[in-house]
């Protein structure tokens, strides 16, 4: 890609994460913007910024992968191109266990000690025992080597400092909790895939990632967006997508259910969204004022947003219509707010496309009707669905 001269607006897109659910409707969202801006192309932009699943998107877009084209690859894989497969994420940690399993001798002998010769209470002696608990259920293992294979192919790089762009993956160092900017100079040699399972492995679910001497897990731990990074170089337009906020359950006619009838995992799901949510409205407040020559576009769903509410973050079938759902939340809410946005854009050269927005598009194909065998997939499908809903809630709605 051409690099932009110092007469061209200086664009950048920072996305937040948001787990399988967050990276669908970015992907959704990615694709109404991508038909509806005349004069940007997304996949040239000059700094993207991701976290955690936002670091999926945000690395396949500055290898120069369209929005549809990760839509192909993440979506809709019978449509052609790279296909991902949920089933990378849920490779359990088999390492982390084998390694924890090897300290539990040592460990129960030296509680029991505590417990009888040492006089200490039973609950100081089992207190010996938590450096045996795994730091991860699942491996992000599958995550690299997938990635790296998809980044090294022909037109693409695993190398941040061969890229045409600047690319920041943002995860958090363990030891220090502060944010590592994979892609920056002094973070840049790692490779782009090891930066994407770094800044996506979420404490608890996933093993944090180890690289070097040091270990990694979840950018979103520190901030939700990490927006200065781009904001700090001079940026004339920064576009931010978070798909993760609060439902808003008050207005029974929209379709969502009160918070507190969904039992523990809806009110830690909501706690959850809510902190996410206001320190990211913070930040936000925090960017307008420290940057006040930058126009700052912020896209993120509807709060009272029952579809998405209701959805099951680990169901492959559901996929197609969440991202055919943000798709045309994205077109309706850029419709919405075209008075004002048309014009913030227009200073940058950039067209807000009202008469796209009106016409009647969809993002992925109907399939036909199912056979005997598509049938039996999708029953097959329904009871994975319903195995989901039973996982426990981090894993279920955290993620």
């Amino acid at each position: 890609m051409r690099r932009r001269t110092t007469s061209q607006p200086r664009i950048a897109l920072a996305l937040a994460g948001g787990g399988p659910l967050g990276a669908i409707y970015e992907i959704g969202a990615l694709c109404a913007l991508e038909e509806s801006l005349d004069g940007l192309a997304l996949h040239r932009l000059d700094h993207y910024v991701g976290v955690s699943a936002g670091g999926f998107i945000a690395a396949g877009l500055a290898n120069g992968m369209t929005a549809r084209e990760l839509c192909a690859a993440f979506i809709d894989p019978q449509g052609g191109g790279d296909v991902f497969d949920p089933a990378w994420l849920m490779v359990p940690a088999y390492g982390e266990f084998l390694r924890r399993g090897l300290m539990v001798p040592g460990l129960a002998a030296s509680a029991l000690w505590r417990a009888t010769l040492g006089r200490k209470s039973i609950l100081s002696s089992l207190e010996r025992l938590g450096p045996s608990l795994p730091t991860g259920l699942f491996s992000s293992e599958e995550i690299d080597r997938r990635l790296a294979d998809l980044f090294s192919r022909p037109g693409r790089t695993n190398d941040f400092r061969r890229l045409r762009t600047r690319l920041t993956l943002v995860a958090t160092h363990l030891d220090t909790g502060e944010a590592a900017p994979f892609g920056r100079p002094g973070w840049d040699h790692v490779p782009i895939s090891k930066a994407v399972q770094a800044s996506a492995a979420l404490p608890g679910l996933f093993a944090p990632v180890r690289i070097g001497d040091h270990h990694f897990v979840d950018g979103a731990l520190k901030k939700t967006l990490h927006a200065t990074v781009a904001l700090d170089e001079g940026v004339d337009l920064m576009l931010c997508i978070n798909p993760l906020v609060p439902f808003n359950a008050t207005d029974p006619a929209r379709g969502i259910p009160r918070i507190v009838d969904g039992g523990l995992p809806a009110v830690l799901s909501q706690t959850f969204r809510s902190m996410i949510h206001s320190r990211m409205a913070l930040g936000m407040k925090h960017y307008e004022r420290a940057y006040p020559d930058t126009n700052i576009v912020l896209i993120e769903p509807d709060q009272h947003d029952a579809q998405l509410y209701q959805a099951n973050t680990f169901s492959y079938r559901q996929r197609r219509e969440l991202a055919e759902h943000a798709y045309q939340q994205t077109r309706a809410l850029l419709l919405a707010r075209a008075p004002a946005l048309a014009p913030r854009l227009a200073r940058h050269g950039v067209d807000l496309r009202e008469d796209v927005l009106r016409e009647p598009r969809q993002l992925v194909a109907r399939r036909p009707h199912a056979t005997r065998v598509g049938r039996a997939m999708a029953s097959l499908q329904q009871s994975m669905d319903d195995l989901a809903r039973l996982l426990p809630p981090p894993a279920r709605q955290a993620l």
